[in-house]
């Protein structure tokens, strides 16, 4: 049996699967990802985008902060593809447990997903620091310069920034739908980034399936591995 015909069969004979994915899903929606060639780490700006998307630079030069923000990581054009499709008819079916993700784009609950781990937040969901108060993403691609509530605080995205604390209770919920998973089906993601890419080691399950691009570190412990694009893959279920 070839490995998609392999992938297949693993996936029409399981009713607990989690899926857990990375920039790599959405890059065939247009989005780009943080670490390839074109990605936004390899892309001239005054500072270093992992330090502007960083706790410090939002508090020291928030105005720069939104004006990175809103270029680059709001996406309100992008549409889900066959990967978000597949995976919400997937849960649909009753096949899949859950979709844990690392990106913000809000693509998979687009695509109809309901149970969505999103561990870096959403910029669909925004709230003021001083208040508390909830805000659509619209306001903060509307707005000028820094956001501003109507008590005047400062309007922060609900996205985990580099230096902050993922939420305790969407990683605790992502451990537990990992460690009680029977196929873990890991995309887009090259598991560099901590502690979202320790979730794999709590996988106990009867099969590991990897598909990235590039090679991961993981890739040895998979029972299966392809270097494909995801909608390359999930296509053919």
């Amino acid at each position: 049996m070839d490995k998609t015909r392999e992938f297949i069969s693993v996936v029409e004979n399981s009713n607990n699967i989690v899926f857990f994915g990375g920039a790599g899903v959405s890059t065939e929606s247009n989005i780009p990802d943080f670490r390839s060639p074109d990605g936004l780490y390899n892309q001239k700006y005054k500072y270093p985008p992992e330090y502007i998307l960083s706790h410090d630079f939002f508090m020291t030069h928030t105005e720069e902060f939104f004006e990175f923000y809103r270029d680059k990581m709001l996406v309100p054009w992008a549409k889900p593809n066959v990967t978000h499709k597949k995976l919400a008819a997937l849960e649909k079916l009753g096949k899949l447990r859950c979709v844990i993700t690392q990106n913000i784009d809000g693509l998979h609950e687009m695509a109809g997903s309901k149970n969505v781990l999103n561990l870096h937040g959403t910029v669909y969901k925004n709230h003021c620091m001083k208040c508390g108060e909830a805000y659509p993403m619209e306001d903060i691609l509307e707005s000028k310069g820094v956001p501003k509530c109507r008590c005047g605080g400062t309007i922060k995205p609900d996205v985990v920034l580099y230096g902050e604390c993922l939420d305790e209770k969407v990683l605790e919920k992502s451990i537990i739908a990992i460690s009680e998973a029977e196929v873990l089906i890991v995309g887009g993601t090259s598991l560099a980034v901590y502690p979202a890419a320790g979730l794999i080691d709590y996988f106990r399950g009867e099969k590991l399936i990897l598909i990235n691009r590039e090679m991961t570190q993981y890739d040895k412990n998979a029972d299966l591995v392809f270097h494909e694009s995801l909608g390359s893959i999930f296509s053919k279920l």
